[in-house]
């Protein structure tokens, strides 16, 4: 894109937005301030996000406190093994008034949807949430239904226990924009949470008010693809997936829908930076949230959070023998 060409970004009044959600989200959530930025750019991106962590971190809350800072419609799904499609999409019921079936939406159809325990339901409920990912749309019946905008699915999953589980497919996996931990509190920032007065959370009790509306949102997601990246990155980006794909240890390398999340992450990055221009740092920042669940090891382990590391430590190799553009 020529920049010169391009309509001009306000990417400091966007970098003042963010801060305020961050500053928001961190009155509740301490010690996460890296955590916190990814998800601010899978939130910039339009992405979805797949948060996979011991139970008890925080990743729920997370959920709350981003629907609660940004204004947005949230709605929480607990999946089981006993979930259908249609307890997520909706069901079209026949209305004897009408004389019509008419599709009553299902829980799905909000800005911010936690997908609670994702993998513990089937294959066939984790697929109807394909459509929606990618689309922002829901089909039923031949009729196709958008849902909100912003709209942002917010899964968690729990990578030890694995007792009833259905591991999500590469399909699914694909559709998620970033894979992050939570990872265990600081000392200090745990000691925080033990002197606080509550020790049960109350969600509906969270002291969160909206620091940004749903409109301001969608108009930074509008932002985020303009955000100029010069070719010598472009270049930078490529020689690293490149290099994924040629990994022995890898099963198959990072595909061209990784490679294309991979320049929108770093826009995102730079916008939440205040810059309406990335650099190399930029593109650093995000590649193993964005590539890591999109790579698997020849040689499987059975510890998720074990292959996580393994992967993690490849992709830093990697980007330790790529020479960044200056």
């Amino acid at each position: 894109m020529n920049p010169a060409a391009a309509k001009p970004i306000p990417a400091p009044r966007v970098k003042e937005t963010l801060q305020r959600i961050k500053d928001n989200i961190g009155r509740v959530i301490l010690g996460k301030d890296d955590v916190i930025d990814q998800v601010l750019i899978t939130l910039v991106a339009g992405g979805h996000l797949l948060l996979e962590d011991l139970p008890g971190l925080g990743k729920t809350t997370l959920a709350y406190c981003l629907a609660r800072s940004v204004d947005c419609h949230f709605s929480r799904i607990q999946f089981t093994s006993d979930l259908l499609p249609s307890d997520v999409l909706g069901v079209s019921i026949y209305d004897d008034n009408l004389k019509e079936f008419v599709f009553k939406k299902g829980p799905l159809f909000a800005n911010m949807v936690l997908a609670d325990e994702i993998n513990r339901t089937t294959p066939k409920t984790q697929s109807s949430l394909l459509e929606v990912m990618d689309r922002s749309k829901v089909t039923i019946d031949g009729q196709s239904y958008p849902v909100g905008q912003p709209f942002m699915v917010f899964a968690t999953q729990n990578p030890v226990d694995y007792e009833g589980t259905f591991p999500l497919p590469e399909s699914q996996m694909d559709r998620f924009f970033m894979r992050l931990q939570m990872g265990y509190p600081s000392h200090a920032a745990e000691l925080s949470i033990l002197q606080s007065a509550a020790t049960r959370r109350n969600y509906d009790l969270l002291e969160l008010e909206p620091v940004a509306t749903r409109a301001e949102i969608v108009e930074i997601q509008h932002h985020a693809p303009q955000v100029y990246v010069e070719d010598t990155v472009l270049e930078y980006i490529l020689k690293i997936v490149g290099a994924t794909r040629t990994e022995a240890e890898f099963q198959a390398g990072i595909s061209t829908r990784g490679s294309l999340a991979l320049k929108l992450a770093a826009q995102s990055a730079a916008l939440c930076d205040g810059r309406a221009f990335v650099i190399p740092a930029d593109v650093q920042q995000v590649v193993k949230p964005v590539c890591v669940h999109r790579l698997a090891l020849k040689r499987a382990t059975a510890d998720s959070l074990e292959e996580r590391r393994l992967v993690e430590g490849l992709l830093g190799q990697i980007l330790d023998k790529i020479s960044a553009p200056v």
